[in-house]
């Protein structure tokens, strides 16, 4: 009998130590999910988006960097929109870092801008070419001008040299040989009818045009004022001016691989199809 017992005391032990060894081995398996789980919060931190922040003017380009910014999102890029109305403090915001980027001007204007405040932003990639054009609410062709017209154009250096060009391109004006894109009203070499020309902030530009018998104004300022450049414009550039519009980063930063991201993501189809679909021919895709 006592043998009896002692077998089955030994056969209730040897099932409990299986039983332990059982749920050790459970907890074994069930270590793997839990160090897979640990593993992820830092696969999830490698795969968090790269974030730029991007200087911008409000209105037309604003709505199509909006468009950019859903495209770049698909590609582990986000993109902070930071909305200008001046054409100086977006490169100020860049040079003193604020911005990582910004995307307004031409290369003239960049040049000259340069230039002028010792800053070091160079360009990374072509956005949209704005034709400008000349717009009146008083006449409907450059040939109803009458001698001492008063005409307004952009005050900042290179939006006015474009101007002039185009005044002089229109045959309203002969600049002296050789200022290009530095010409001021005061290189006016002829000036036939002895028109006047007023110089304003070119935002301002639209809401003067009912003082002005008419005035050349940049694009995005004219769509933004309800202007339809292709229909409203009495005189235009063409739509293979050299005037595009670029996407500018510091001096050295050009070949930062999140770059080619953000190139991509705003030369896309995504943003050409709006650019077309929304503006037909008041702008032209540059890429």
């Amino acid at each position: 009998m006592k043998k009896k017992s002692l077998l089955l005391l030994l056969a209730v032990v040897f099932a409990l130590t299986a039983a332990g060894c059982g749920k050790s081995n459970n907890s074994g398996s069930s270590a793997s999910p839990a160090a897979s789980t640990s593993a992820s919060p830092s696969a999830s931190a490698s795969a968090e988006p790269e974030k730029l922040k991007i200087g911008v003017m409000a209105g037309v380009e604003e709505s199509i960097w909006k468009v950019a910014k859903e495209v770049a999102a698909k590609d582990g890029l986000d993109l902070e929109l930071v909305v200008f109305n001046d054409y100086v403090q977006p490169n100020k915001a860049l040079e003193d870092g604020q911005l990582d980027a910004n995307a307004f001007q031409h290369t003239p204007y960049l040049d000259e801008f340069n230039k002028n405040n010792g800053t070091h932003i160079v360009k990374l990639a072509d956005t949209i070419n704005y034709p400008i054009g000349v717009y009146s609410k008083k006449i409907k062709d450059l040939s109803e001008l009458k001698d001492g017209d008063e005409l307004g154009l952009p005050n900042d250096p290179t939006n006015g040299a474009r101007a002039l060009i185009l005044f002089q391109s229109a045959g309203l004006i002969k600049l002296k040989d050789g200022v290009g894109i530095t010409a001021t009203v005061r290189d006016i070499a002829e000036n036939p009818k002895k028109l006047k020309f007023k110089e304003l902030d070119a935002a301002f530009i639209p809401k003067a045009l009912p003082d002005l018998t008419a005035a050349v104004i940049n694009t995005n300022f004219a769509v933004d004022n309800g202007l339809i450049p292709s229909k409203d414009a009495i005189y235009r550039e063409p739509k293979d001016s050299p005037w595009v519009n670029i996407i500018a980063v510091r001096e050295g930063e050009q070949d930062k691989p999140v770059f080619q991201k953000l190139v991509k993501a705003y030369q896309s189809e995504e943003v050409k199809k709006y650019v077309t679909d929304n503006y037909a021919d008041s702008m032209v895709p540059a890429w």
